[in-house]
Formats: C-alpha cells, sequence, structure tokens
C-alpha cells in the first residue's frame, strides 16, 4: 500500500499522483459519514448500524443510485432486498461506495485504513484518517489525542522541556489550525494556541478515552470548514452501544524510576517526583436500539522536578554567593518541584426519538492548575498559579428524510487562562550583582511580575443549521448542502494586574545586601483608562457546497462560504489624544519630524507608514465585507479503479486575528509596568531627574505611595 506522498496547496496547485488505496472517497462533512452506491432500481436501501440499532433508508433512483448522508461512523449492515446484504465499516467525516446489485450475502466492505497513513482517493481534499485502532496501540509521549496528528505528513506535534504541548500544520504557528469535535469548532478567539485551552498547559483538549477516529484536512477541505487557514481536523466521539462496555487505565512513574537531574547529583538528593495519569470510560443502553449513553473521565497528576541555581555562583573572594545573601533566600536554591493537575469529563446521550429524529447531548468539563515560575534565576515563590478551564455544551437535533438531511445545533463554551500571583500581597526581591553597567541576576524571590497574571478568555452561544439534499441529477449525481451559523461571544483580556506589592531590586556586592533598593517595579492603572478589554464579539458564517459525481471517473467539489465579524470594542475605540499629541511631537526641529512620522521611516523607498492609518476617532474603522471565499476542487479516476488519480484544487480560507492582540490597544498604557529609581550608593542617581527619587521606608508598605510618584504622569486620555 503507497501513501499519497504530494500536498495540494489551497490556493491552487494541480497534482497528478499514482496511488494504490482503499475503497472509500471523502464528500462527507464534519464528523459524519455518506454511504453511496448502486442497488436495484426504486429499491429500498436500509442501513443498519450494527452496534446501536441505528436505522436509516433511503429509495435508490431510477438508475439505480443511492446516498444514505448523516450517518455516526460505525459498522452497518446494508441491503436492498434478497441477496444483496453488505456489511460495511463507515468512517469519520468519509464516504463509502457500496455496490448492492450483484452483492453476495454477508459480504464485508471495509472503509478502516492500515495503520500506516493513507489518503483518501477521489477528492481533491487532502485528508488522512487516524483510526481507533491507532490511537489504542501507537506509543505516545502524551494522552493528547492530537499527537496522532504527527503522523500525517504536514503536521506537527511538539511538547517543550516543561511538557507544554502544540500542534502546527504546514509552516504555519498553531493558532491556524481549528479541530472540530461533533461538527463544533473547538476555536480559540482570545489566546493563541489554536483551540481553547492549548497555551502554556500540560492538558489535553479532550479525553483521548472518547475519541473513535478523526480525519486530519491539511489542504483543500471544502466550504462547510470555517475560522482554519493551515489544518481542519475533525474528530467523532464515542457512543453507548447496545451493550454495556467500560475500559480503564493507570500510568505511574516516580522519582524512583528515573535518574537523577544535575541539580539532584549536585545536592545529593533526589527531588520527590511522581506522574500519575488515569482515566475510564464506561456507556450502554438507556433504551436498546432506542437510547444510549456514554461517559469518561481522565486525570493527570505531576510533579515535575525543577532546579533554582543563582545567577553567579562566587564572589569576588571566591566565596560561594550564598555566603553573602539571607538564609532566607539560599534556602529556596536547589531542586524543587511543579505540580500540575487536570481533571476532564465528558458525557453524551443519544436518543432515536422516532426512524427520522435523532437528537445528542454532551458536555465536556476541564480544569488544569499548574504552578508556573522560571526555575533558574527564577524562585517558586515568584511564580504563579495558573488555571485552565474549558467547558462546552452541545444540542444536535438530526431529522432525517429519502432525500435531505437537516442538522440543528446549539453550542455553549466558556473557556478562560488564567495565571494568578502566587505571593503577589507580600514584596518581591530581585537581587543583583554589579558588573560594570550591568545588574546581573543573582535570584529572584517572593512577590510576583504584574505582567504574568491574566485572565483571558471566551463564553458565549451559537445555534447553526445545515441542510443536505441528496439524490439530486443533472449531468451526474449531486450531493448539495448549505449552511448558516451565527455566534454570539464575549471576548475578555485582561494582561497584569494592578494590586500587587512591588518589586524591589538590590545590589549585592562582597559586603552582603543593601539595605535599600536601587529600584521598584509595580503596576497602575493609567487615569481615564480601562485595564480590561471586553467585547461582545458577534459572527455570521454560511456556505453553499455540491459534491458532484460527474461520471464514474470526475467528481467536482464546488463550494462557497461567507463570513462576517462585528468586534465592538475594536471597530468603537477611541484612541486617546494624549497619545496623539505625543505623535505629533516634533523631535527634529531642522526638519519638522514629527515622533510619529519616525515611526513610519523606512530605507525601502516602496513602504511607507502613516500613523494616521492606526489613529481611530470611534467610528473610521469598518466591518470587512469581504470575507468570500470560494472552495473548488476536482478529483478525476483515470482508470476508474482508485489507483491512478489525477486531483487538484483552488480556494481561499480566512482565519482570525486573535483578541489578545486587539486588545491592546486598549490594555497597554491602561495597566502599564512603571519603575522608579532610588538613589544609593551603587546606583547613584539626582532625586526629580529621570524617574529618579530619595528613598522613604515607607515606600515597602504596598504600592499606593509607588504609584502616587507616577500617577500625575500618566493621564493621557480617555477610552471610549
Amino acid at each position: 500500500m503507497s501513501a499519497r506522498s504530494t500536498c495540494t496547496r489551497l490556493t491552487g496547485i494541480l497534482v497528478a499522483s499514482v496511488l494504490a488505496v482503499a475503497s472509500h472517497e471523502a464528500l462527507a462533512q464534519s464528523a459524519e459519514s455518506t454511504l453511496r452506491g448502486s442497488a436495484p432500481a426504486r429499491a429500498v436501501v436500509t442501513a443498519r448500524n450494527v452496534a446501536t440499532g441505528l436505522v436509516r433508508r433511503t429509495t435508490a433512483s431510477d438508475d439505480g443510485t443511492y446516498v444514505l448522508v448523516g450517518l455516526p461512523s460505525g459498522t452497518y449492515e446494508v441491503d436492498a432486498g434478497p441477496k444483496t446484504l453488505t456489511r460495511v465499516q463507515l468512517n469519520v467525516a468519509s464516504t463509502s461506495t457500496v455496490a448492492l446489485s450483484e452483492a453476495l450475502e454477508d459480504v464485508t466492505v471495509t472503509g478502516m485504513r492500515d495503520p500506516a497513513n493513507s489518503p483518501e482517493m477521489r477528492t481533491p481534499e487532502v485528508g488522512f484518517l487516524v483510526s481507533l485502532r491507532e490511537i489504542e496501540t501507537i506509543p505516545q509521549a502524551t494522552r493528547n489525542f492530537l499527537e496522532f496528528a504527527d503522523t500525517v505528513p504536514g503536521m506537527q506535534f511538539t511538547v517543550d522541556s516543561n511538557g507544554n504541548s502544540q500542534l502546527r500544520g504546514g509552516g504555519q504557528n498553531s493558532s491556524a489550525l481549528n479541530v472540530f469535535i461533533d461538527g463544533v469548532g473547538q476555536k480559540s478567539y482570545v489566546k493563541d494556541g489554536g483551540i481553547t485551552g492549548q497555551v502554556q498547559t500540560q492538558g489535553n483538549p479532550f479525553p483521548q478515552l472518547a475519541i473513535g477516529s478523526y480525519k486530519v484536512i491539511t489542504s483543500n477541505y471544502k466550504a462547510e470548514y470555517d475560522q482554519v487557514s493551515s489544518a481542519a481536523i475533525t474528530a467523532e466521539t464515542k457512543s453507548g452501544t447496545n451493550e454495556f462496555h467500560g475500559e480503564a487505565f493507570v500510568d505511574y512513574t516516580n522519582q524512583n524510576l528515573r535518574s537523577k537531574t544535575t541539580a539532584e547529583e549536585a545536592a545529593g538528593v533526589k527531588t520527590p517526583s511522581r506522574n500519575d495519569e488515569y482515566g475510564f470510560a464506561f456507556g450502554g443502553p438507556i433504551i436498546a436500539d432506542k437510547m444510549h449513553f456514554f461517559m469518561t473521565y481522565e486525570a493527570k497528576r505531576f510533579q515535575t522536578p525543577a532546579s533554582i541555581q543563582p545567577g553567579i555562583s562566587t564572589i569576588q573572594t571566591g566565596a560561594p554567593i550564598s555566603s553573602v545573601l539571607p538564609a532566607s533566600v539560599t534556602s529556596q536554591f536547589g531542586p524543587t518541584e511543579r505540580p500540575f493537575s487536570s481533571d476532564l469529563y465528558f458525557a453524551k446521550v443519544d436518543w432515536e426519538i422516532t426512524g427520522a429524529d435523532r437528537i445528542e447531548l454532551s458536555g465536556k468539563w476541564r480544569k488544569d492548575s499548574q504552578a508556573n515560575f522560571g526555575s533558574g534565576i527564577y524562585a517558586a515563590e515568584h511564580g504563579t498559579n495558573q488555571e485552565n478551564t474549558d467547558n462546552r455544551l452541545t444540542a444536535r437535533w438530526q431529522h432525517t428524510t429519502d432525500r435531505w438531511t437537516n442538522e440543528l445545533l446549539l453550542t455553549y463554551e466558556d473557556a478562560f487562562f488564567k495565571p494568578q500571583g502566587k505571593n503577589g500581597s507580600v514584596n518581591g526581591s530581585v537581587y543583583t550583582w554589579k558588573n560594570g553597567n550591568n545588574d546581573n541576576g543573582i535570584i529572584s524571590v517572593d512577590g510576583v511580575d504584574p505582567r504574568a497574571t491574566q485572565n483571558k478568555g471566551q463564553k458565549g452561544m451559537a445555534i447553526a443549521d445545515n441542510i443536505t439534499f441528496s439524490h439530486l441529477t443533472w449531468h451526474g449525481d449531486h450531493t448539495v448542502k448549505a449552511g448558516v451559523k451565527f455566534k454570539a461571544v464575549d471576548l475578555t483580556a485582561k494582561d497584569a494586574e494592578s494590586g500587587y506589592n512591588p518589586i524591589f531590586n538590590y545590589d549585592v556586592s562582597a559586603g552582603g545586601v543593601a539595605t535599600i533598593p536601587y529600584k521598584a517595579t509595580f503596576a497602575i492603572v493609567t487615569p481615564g483608562l480601562n485595564p480590561v478589554a471586553f467585547s461582545k464579539d458577534r459572527q455570521l458564517g454560511m456556505y453553499l457546497q455540491d459534491d458532484w459525481a460527474v461520471n464514474n471517473r470526475l467528481t467536482l467539489n464546488l463550494g462557497v462560504r461567507y463570513d462576517i465579524e462585528w468586534n465592538p470594542s475594536y471597530l468603537d475605540f477611541v484612541t486617546p489624544q494624549g497619545l496623539i499629541d505625543a505623535f505629533n511631537t516634533v523631535i527634529d526641529p531642522a526638519t519638522g519630524l514629527t515622533y510619529g512620522q519616525s515611526l513610519g521611516l523606512s530605507n525601502d523607498p516602496n513602504v511607507k507608514v502613516n500613523i494616521n492609518d492606526y489613529i481611530s476617532n470611534g467610528h473610521n474603522r469598518k466591518v470587512f465585507m469581504g470575507q468570500v471565499a470560494p472552495r473548488l476542487g476536482f478529483s478525476y479516476d483515470m482508470d476508474e479503479d482508485q489507483k491512478h488519480v489525477l486531483f487538484g484544487g483552488f480556494g481561499r480560507a480566512y482565519d482570525r486575528n486573535l483578541y489578545d492582540y486587539l486588545q491592546l490597544e486598549v490594555t497597554k498604557m491602561a495597566l502599564a509596568e512603571s519603575s522608579v529609581n532610588f538613589n544609593t550608593p551603587d546606583h547613584v542617581c539626582t532625586p526629580g531627574v529621570n524617574n529618579c527619587f530619595a528613598w522613604d521606608p515607607n515606600y515597602l508598605n504596598g504600592a499606593a505611595g509607588l504609584q502616587a510618584l507616577v500617577t500625575g504622569k500618566l493621564e493621557i486620555g480617555r477610552a471610549h
């Protein structure tokens, strides 16, 4: 079996390839499957899910063609009358073609691919399936189900030194992809990572035990896929069956099962560490053939070794640096641990109300907690406690008739990223060693950098409707799908915390630690500005696509989608007058060059930047109305055997600007990090000049006294 080695770009490249793979194609949407083929003319075609009892029927056309859309993946028994019984395995987001006219009883047709990655045929999509078999058998470093996408050409799943993971498609960053679970996009609108909950965390976006299989589309995805510009991943969750079934797992390791770290070798002792991962899944019938349930829970409990070491090891006399530092500081050197915990739940109920109506209710609840600190010269008490929450609810109603299927979706999401200061109620201390004009860091203890605290996330609801028409004939067979989605989601972004105590810098020398700090750093809210960005974001998307089987050789995928978004905090923002005045300040009297003009200077004469293009009066920013995205593709089976297929595509995809960047014009000036200098023997400055002040012991009593020193300088106007 050979794999499809050449990828098509969504920008319109034609590719020819010689291939030999299993016989199935990809004309389905989201996570659902499609069954099509030939049968006796006007025969009633029945498909029954072996595990759940779900039954769908349609009538073959006069020419014997039939199509069944919107089927959950699984094993089906299909028949169109005597001597036609066939068993077929349907995959996620794929189409299987089965001829029933001449089938022999109990013939099995399988759409399950070999564990080696194989592409799908007779489609312009560059897509690869990841089967349940692969998920259950291939070793992995994490229990993140997206890790298996790393086996797909063009995809890269990485884990950094802190255990944080991300997935990228092609040469783009992780924010360009989107993951669709049961047809619902998991896009992150505020933070990077592509999907919610995947920034700076060892946690997983979804319980692996709940994933049945998924498909990775690296290029030429169809019009139904939105908010994506690199890879689209569509996954289907497991459902309960007519039999009770459960499974569980436990992964465990501790310090006795690993070698000593370098810091532990130096200290002569191992830091206690432990990694626990465990979970279970259970499902079964509520009413046989009618209603089923499925639930799962997965947990992580990590105690990861870390090491705190001084920036310099000895002083000028050759004595260890610890000899001149307070005991309360030196006690924080050496090995330590970085705890992490995660709890992840998923539950689902499906109900076949009638032979034509199916309802699914599902929910995911996730909470991650971890300690973040820089290691090295940053003590554990100088970091943050980070919390990731990601909760989602989905309600789906699918109505199926002989010629069309409609799906109504209601969704709710609440996902936030909240690192908070671990010890911000006390003063922080930074100890440095003066080396010429440089202050080399030794260690930072207590307190917290106010910029390390955040509160960023999204919360809201969406409604979507997708309708699919089958058995349409005109110069071939057409499956036409149309959909519309409206989403109302509140976006929140807070970049820093003003209520924390200041951080003081102390000079360390051979004589010990200076009694007076030479600098203080703290956060301050600029009068008239809001330190929290908030926006009632509204999104509208619609699409139309036609999967056109012209004949047994040629298949066309024709589609177009249109999206529009309203982000009030960006559209209505008013640039503070004080900032405009600063841009217009003349910095070169000889030429009259202003500060704003200087920002647009370039060595390239073809590059011209006008700072006024970025100044808003609250009315001059307009909603972008041009997001028309055509998605066109074809595949031509040269020998009608799915071994030699010419395929290609052209398309346009619009992604989004992350709110984390858009909101900076609101919060960057509103909640700023300020610093003041103090006149000390090792750091001489003139009080009253260049932000220099005489030391007052009262400055140790919180940030208020320090903030009063600079408040008058920060009045730059008011935001709209």
